[in-house]
């Protein structure tokens, strides 16, 4: 089978580009004919080169179109006319694009997995458990745990960040409050201090020299920092960036063990859906792995597979790996040994997810308080360095 760039027309005029799979050019031509398109061109992907990336569609706009798309279907709506319909309706271009490209994939027969798998924007999540609606022949039961998935993600996400909101906002009112003093309040003071002609002690000599210093380069170190900082970001799109960032974030003292249970706990959700709609352990195992942010954890899940595939346990697969807890490990060997394992992973996610809400919790109960000592401090100590000369003069004064 060979991947065929097809440009095509619907009745309406509308004019396409679909990727699709045949054996000749010739036989994705007459399919399309048959369904009634207007056939502009069929050519092999690799005369055409790549196209253009998919945007992603945002998890709410994303939630409250799989709401009303199953509401149609149990409805009694066919799929192709509620794909239709909700794609009429929706204002985000992309999106309503990406909504009619799979319902004319859908129109010439393929399956609606594979019709949002060929877009490319979708999460794998979606499209797996898709696939295991189609073969179990139950779309809509599929299609609710999902939205139910992901309603608790969507929650667990939003807690987390209203978390972390208020001690970003400290820390960017300290360095924006540093930078401020050091570029602006203190250049006044050398200015002063210049005109005086006085001695200065050493914490003030420093502070004024940083001043000049900030002056004078600043914009220099502002265009070298945007520079290394977007290297890295193009570094971190790398496997091996992506990799050795995510190292560095689970060996972190206090918030690497929350990021590694917060995985934990998002992977175990995944699979236990998954699982629950029908599909086999190894390619649920699979899916999960592509669905979470630690490529380390995802990594070690892709090694369990070749375990699981040999016929060991999953929990002892997983525990081979040494990246798993042990906690989540003996829960997964329970709901093994009692045949409850979507159930029992469920568990595992309900569990990690209020211990990482519970350790982020107290972790920020900590630090809110010492991003405020820390600010405190900086102030303080700029505020004595300028001042000092200026309480030296006046105690000369005072003794003469």
């Amino acid at each position: 089978m060979t991947e065929f760039v097809v440009r095509l027309a619907d009745e309406r005029g509308r004019v396409q580009e679909q990727t699709h799979a045949a054996a000749t050019a010739e036989e994705l031509r007459a399919r399309f004919t048959q369904a009634g398109y207007y056939v502009y061109s069929v050519k092999a992907r690799g005369v055409m080169g790549g196209g253009g990336r998919k945007k992603k569609v945002k998890l709410d706009t994303f939630l409250v179109f799989n709401q009303q798309f199953l509401t149609l279907i149990k409805a009694g709506l066919p799929i192709l006319g509620s794909l239709e319909l909700l794609g009429r309706r929706q204002k985000n271009l992309d999106f309503r694009a990406q909504l009619e490209d799979v319902g004319a994939r859908v129109k010439t027969g393929e399956s609606i997995s594979q019709a949002f798998e060929a877009q490319g924007g979708f999460p794998v999540v979606y499209t797996t458990t898709l696939l295991a609606g189609e073969r179990s022949g139950n779309l809509e039961e599929v299609l609710q745990r999902f939205l139910d998935f992901q309603r608790v993600s969507l929650t667990f996400r939003k807690k987390l960040k209203a978390s972390l909101i208020y001690p970003a906002l400290l820390i960017v009112m300290v360095i924006g409050l540093f930078i401020f003093l050091i570029t602006f309040v203190v250049p006044r003071f050398a200015q002063l201090y210049d005109q005086l002609g006085t001695k200065l002690p050493a914490l003030t000599m420093f502070l004024l020299d940083l001043g000049r210093v900030a002056q004078q380069y600043g914009l220099y170190v502002l265009v070298v920092a945007a520079v290394l900082g977007y290297l890295l970001f193009r570094w971190v799109k790398t496997d091996a960036g992506a990799i050795a960032v995510d190292r560095v974030r689970i060996a972190l003292p206090v918030f690497g063990n929350v990021w590694l249970k917060y995985q934990v706990g998002l992977f175990s959700r995944t699979l236990s859906t998954l699982l629950t709609g029908g599909l086999p352990l190894v390619p649920s195992l699979e899916t999960a792995a592509k669905s979470i942010d630690s490529r380390q954890i995802g990594i070690a899940v892709y090694r369990s597979v070749e375990t699981v595939r040999e016929g060991k346990g999953l929990s002892e697969s997983l525990q081979a790996t040494k990246v798993f807890p042990e906690l989540a490990i003996e829960m997964i060997e329970v709901g093994e040994s009692t045949g409850a394992l979507p159930q029992m992973l469920n568990s595992v996610a309900e569990f990690f997810e209020e211990d990482v809400q519970t350790n982020l919790t107290a972790a920020m109960s900590l630090i809110e308080p010492l991003i405020l000592i820390v600010m405190g401090f900086v102030v303080v100590t700029i505020l004595i360095a300028l001042y000092l000369p200026i309480f030296s003069l006046s105690a000369g004064g005072v003794s003469q």
